[in-house]
């Protein structure tokens, strides 16, 4: 008897900033006042798996309450995205929260985008396993810098004739608090951009955390285990091989806390003493106290957030949120 081939998922490397590119970002960010890095450097491979531990957490609220709200409204979720649209999941990580809306979607494709690639091709290959008539094609790409899909995945949609179909863009988890208001506002005007290039019908399938009490805010961005610790501390790890640094992930503290006046958690790393961080061609001296910010988590009060959707262009937004108000999804056709 013949065996059967096994199914494999096409990938699209698309072409990443070259190493000079990204060691000027990461040194602008070193020199400002106060220093930042952008929170994409906390995703590495060992980052995404830490991220998917801190999922897990009892702290951790925003996973949990966006796939019961998932859960409990996917089939009128299922009413506004059209049947077969192709689904293209931003930030897709493990590709489980979108793994689980297959059977309500029925999406015609799945296409993930992650800036870990190697992460990425290791889940989708074993998704693909799971759903072995569901065409699937990853891309591994940096989408807060320009969301488009180019040319090679525009050729495959083509290629299996789905070029024409809806498109969902699907951005769970909450992700879009990374980005400054006028950051989300630009990435959700090209996600409408994505929209709008296929079929008629096609929309926005998107997370977002809502305001609520800095006592459920700041321990889900400081849990007791110190996992979220780990994950912010890894980040130095990956600056040291993208730059050539010496970061001690030791001699830093976790910090997480809520700014009100900004409606926004803050993720810092707080120097333990004063220090000296290298690379070549360069230095920092940090004093004791001092702070490296690493990531934004913006909180959205509902009608703020339809108001931004419809900046960017898409209409008749609504949303879904659990009992106590404290996540919502929206649906926002383009």
């Amino acid at each position: 008897m013949k065996q059967q081939t096994a199914p494999t998922p096409r990938f699209v490397q698309h072409e990443l900033p070259a190493a000079s590119a990204v060691r000027a970002e990461l040194l602008a960010g070193l020199r400002e006042t106060p220093p930042r890095m952008a929170p994409k450097f906390l995703y590495d491979a060992l980052g995404s798996r830490l991220f998917d531990a801190i999922t897990e957490l009892p702290e951790y609220y925003p996973t949990r309450t966006e796939a019961a709200i998932l859960e409990r409204h996917g089939a009128d979720m299922a009413r506004q995205v059209p049947a077969g649209a192709v689904m293209i999941d931003l930030g897709a990580g493990s590709c489980a929260k979108a793994a689980r809306l297959f059977p309500v979607l029925q999406p015609s494709a799945y296409v993930p985008v992650d800036i870990s690639v190697d992460y990425l091709r290791d889940t989708l290959a074993v998704l693909q396993q799971r759903h072995p008539d569901l065409p699937m094609l990853g891309l591994g790409m940096d989408f807060s810098q320009r969301f488009a899909l180019g040319a090679a995945a525009s050729q495959w949609l083509h290629d299996r004739a789905l070029a024409d179909q809806p498109r969902c863009v699907f951005y769970p988890g909450s992700s879009i608090g990374n980005f400054t208001p006028d950051e989300a506002l630009a990435l959700l005007c090209q996600a409408r951009e994505m929209c709008a290039a296929g079929g008629p019908g096609g929309g926005l399938l998107i997370g977002v955390d809502r305001v609520k009490p800095r006592e459920v805010l700041e321990p889900a961005y400081d849990d007791a285990l110190g996992v979220t610790a780990a994950f912010n501390r890894n980040l130095l790890l990956h600056v040291n091989r993208l730059l050539g640094s010496d970061f001690s992930p030791a001699a830093w503290q976790h910090v997480g806390l809520f700014n009100a006046e900004l409606s926004r958690i803050e993720m810092h790393l707080q120097a333990l003493g004063p220090q000296t961080v290298r690379w070549p061609g360069g230095e920092r001296h940090f004093a004791a106290g001092e702070r490296l910010h690493t990531e934004n988590s913006y909180k959205w009060e509902p009608h703020d957030f339809q108001g931004l959707l419809q900046e960017a262009g898409f209409d008749k937004a609504r949303h879904w949120t659990d009992d106590r108000a404290w996540f919502s999804v929206f649906w926002a056709a383009a």
